[in-house]
């Protein structure tokens, strides 16, 4: 059992990260096709880059009693997918933060002074922002 620790921590930070994207709309539930497409050419990139690495020998695998054992290819255990994708999302989901933070920044800065900001602005907008 002590295999699956690695892939488990994972797949909880994973899920730890979809809660965030709900909760302030970020990715999956702002924009479901072009998340999955960014996430999915994002995790294609860097696998090609860690084959890569691993055919020129810069990468080797390291043994570990907390990882499955299981491999995608020779030398690439699943739980480097796994982490590539929580690396990649988490990535999508600060750039998408600081991204409407700075939308709604602009916009309380050209909206005129006596037009209070609207609750439906999003997260960054209001006293707070």
């Amino acid at each position: 059992m002590i295999g699956f620790a690695y892939l488990g921590a994972l797949l909880v930070s994973l899920g730890g990260l979809a809660v965030l994207d709900r909760r302030f709309h970020l990715a999956f539930w702002a924009d479901p096709a072009r998340t999955a497409i960014t996430l999915v050419v994002g995790v294609l990139f860097f696998l090609a880059w860690d084959v890569a690495g691993l055919a020129l020998g810069i990468f080797a695998r390291g043994d570990s009693p907390h990882m499955t054992g299981l491999q995608l290819a020779p030398e690439l255990p699943v739980e480097e997918a796994v982490f590539l994708t929580l690396l990649c999302y988490n990535t999508l989901l600060v750039w998408r933060f600081l991204d409407l933070r700075v939308r709604g920044r602009r916009r309380a800065a050209d909206a005129p002074a006596d037009v209070p900001a609207r609750a439906s602005d999003g997260p960054t907008t209001g006293a707070g922002a």
